[in-house]
């Protein structure tokens, strides 16, 4: 049985976008976003506007890398030749054989291009298909209503809140929202109906 291996250098790619592995060179193609598009950063945990936050955002991606503790992506969008975001799996559980996926943010001019159901689809199969993951999960700001329903749509189940759970990017407490796709959900309906959908 295989299962996610974070050493590994892992890139997803299909006819829409290329997910490869996030480096510290990146800062330049990330920035432009950190800059002018301030409310990418509204709900999170670790805000990468202006260019010093950047900096810590990428490090510390770069850093939880090195310990095996997450796998964070830039997205090149191939539609239009452009760098998009990041994305990343994080939180692994080997013994569970469960991953987080998240940290995921596109510039503005991304948002209702198919482009994050077509990263999704790409990391969902590798999670269950290849690595043999039993379980993806999902959190989000209960606040930020966008996010949820984004992953709604993409047949996420919500199981619950976690109630001022962690310090958000000003310094307050959030309540984040729990959602998880299981494996035989993705085999059942989930995979058909997202690969459906960004054909």
């Amino acid at each position: 049985m295989q299962t996610l291996d974070f050493t590994q250098n892992i890139v997803l790619e299909n006819d829409r976008v290329l997910l490869r592995p996030l480096e510290a060179e990146d800062f330049d193609f990330l920035l432009p976003y950190s800059i002018n598009e301030p409310t990418l950063w509204q709900y999170s945990l670790t805000p990468a506007n202006g260019p010093e936050n950047l900096e810590k955002y990428i490090d510390f991606a770069l850093e939880k890398r090195e310990k095996k503790d997450c796998y964070p992506f830039i997205v090149f969008d191939k539609q239009v030749q452009k760098y998009a975001g990041s994305t990343r799996f994080y939180d692994y559980q080997k013994i569970h054989n469960t991953v987080q996926l998240g940290y995921t943010w596109f510039g503005s001019e991304f948002w209702g291009t198919r482009l994050n159901q077509n990263c999704k689809h790409l990391m969902l199969s590798y999670a269950f298909d290849t690595a043999d993951m039993q379980r993806l999960e999902f959190r989000a700001d209960y606040n930020n209503k966008r996010s949820i329903e984004a992953m709604m749509r993409l047949g996420c189940t919500k199981e619950g809140v976690l109630r001022s759970n962690c310090v958000a990017g000003d310094g307050s407490r959030r309540d984040s929202i729990v959602l998880s796709i299981l494996k035989e959900e993705w085999v059942r309906n989930i995979k058909k109906r997202l690969e459906e959908y960004i054909s």
